[in-house]
């Protein structure tokens, strides 16, 4: 049997790839003769850069400003000529010194610097990945750091984070970084808010940044006057676009002053980590992440595998931590199982620090309901807290490859 194991991770346990490696042990250990294909996957925020790595990319490390503004150890993925820049490593909230929320001052400008640094060693497409920011600046900081300029009323530079926007008289782009005159762009994201407003990036994500309604409102109206002096320079308004309020407005920057395209996250990191190319020979796609919940049905990774695995007419399973999902909920997807750590490890604090063995054993599980062609009735696959979510009396046979 040939399975192709595509998880993301396990939030506060395991990387990507080590969740990948852990389902592999259990996999070849349960039935020696598996081959296994790890492509660990992301869906743009946390562990896009780990993802590219484990595809191949080339790890480039480089140092770069976090979100307020101290020295942060990063780095870029890069593999003929492109570059995968994943925009929490550098600037998002796990980055902000003893976790404490910045939202009036928090900067992306490290973001800038780790594109630029790749534009410099001669990159031409970027790709960015702007989950899991910690600032609400309208992506102000990012061009500042890729050589823009932003004055106020008196000709002196504007500074950096959201707040220092309502300074903002005029942008000056002519010393923008030449190579983004020829260089392709693409951002990995999965939000449709706009920039501005009700929905827009300080009033729907600026909370979840440690924002007040004051500084929600200050922050809306700071983002505006950026979205004037951009439009001014540019001639572009893209403030009201889909996806110009993702990552507190570096979907917008993207849009309107790198000429940007936008793609759902987990779609963008599956062609690069050549998911689909991977997949029409398998006869099993097991993926997972930490929690299956309802954000996993809005573009999260395990739905973007489970869609594209059954475009291939190729069976998927889950592993997750816990899963809160019922079988209605996820038949939609196409993934026909999910096999969780609270079915065999009911301590909460016990599934996150002995992820990996739980995997192991989830792992063989897996095997034990699809590694056979022998017909097993949705009871007996489910027994031992296994959670079944596919319907009927049986499941098919395996295509034997």
């Amino acid at each position: 049997m040939r399975v192709v194991v595509a998880p993301d991770k396990f939030k506060g346990s395991l990387s990507a790839p080590e969740v990948a490696a852990h389902l592999a042990l259990g996999l070849t250990r349960a039935a020696p003769g598996t081959e296994v294909v790890q492509v660990p996957v992301a869906d743009g925020g946390d562990g896009t850069l780990d993802a590219a790595v484990s595809a191949g990319y080339r790890r480039v490390p480089v140092s770069a400003q976090g979100p307020t503004g101290e020295p942060v150890a990063t780095a870029y993925a890069e593999r003929n000529g492109t570059a995968v820049v994943e925009m929490a490593d550098v600037s998002g909230l796990r980055r902000l010194p003893g976790g404490r929320p910045a939202a009036r001052t928090a900067s992306s400008s490290g973001t800038g610097e780790v594109i630029r640094a790749a534009l410099d060693a001669g990159c031409r497409r970027i790709v960015l990945g702007i989950g899991g920011s910690a600032s609400t600046d309208g992506g102000a900081g990012l061009v500042q750091a890729l050589g823009a300029r932003l004055r106020d009323v008196e000709g002196r530079d504007v500074g950096t984070g959201g707040a220092a926007l309502s300074g903002i008289a005029s942008l000056e782009l002519s010393g923008l970084h030449p190579a983004l005159r020829e260089a392709e762009v693409v951002v990995a994201s999965d939000v449709d808010n706009p920039l501005l407003g009700p929905r827009g990036a300080a009033a729907v994500y600026g909370p979840q940044k440690g924002a007040s309604p004051e500084d929600v409102a200050e922050l809306d109206a700071a983002l505006a006057r950026w979205a004037r002096a951009v439009h001014a320079a540019t001639g572009v308004d893209a403030a009201d676009r889909p996806g110009a309020g993702a990552a507190g407005g570096v979907g917008f920057a993207a849009l309107a002053v790198l000429g940007a395209t936008l793609r759902p996250g987990i779609d963008l990191v599956l062609d690069l980590v050549g998911f689909r190319a991977a997949v029409p020979a398998a006869d099993l796609v097991v993926t997972g992440e930490g929690s299956l919940d309802e954000q996993t049905l809005h573009g999260k990774a395990p739905a973007g595998v489970a869609a594209a695995a059954r475009a291939a007419d190729v069976p998927v399973v889950a592993v997750a931590g816990r899963s809160l999902l019922t079988p209605a909920d996820l038949a939609p997807t196409g993934i026909r199982a999910v096999y969780a750590l609270t079915d065999i490890e009911p301590d909460p604090t016990r599934c996150m620090h002995e992820a990996g063995p739980l995997l192991q054993r989830l792992a063989e599980r897996v095997v034990a309901d699809w590694g056979t062609d022998d017909d097993n009735d949705d009871e007996e696959r489910s027994r031992d807290g296994t959670s079944s979510v596919r319907e009927g009396p049986s499941r098919p046979p395996l295509p034997r490859r």
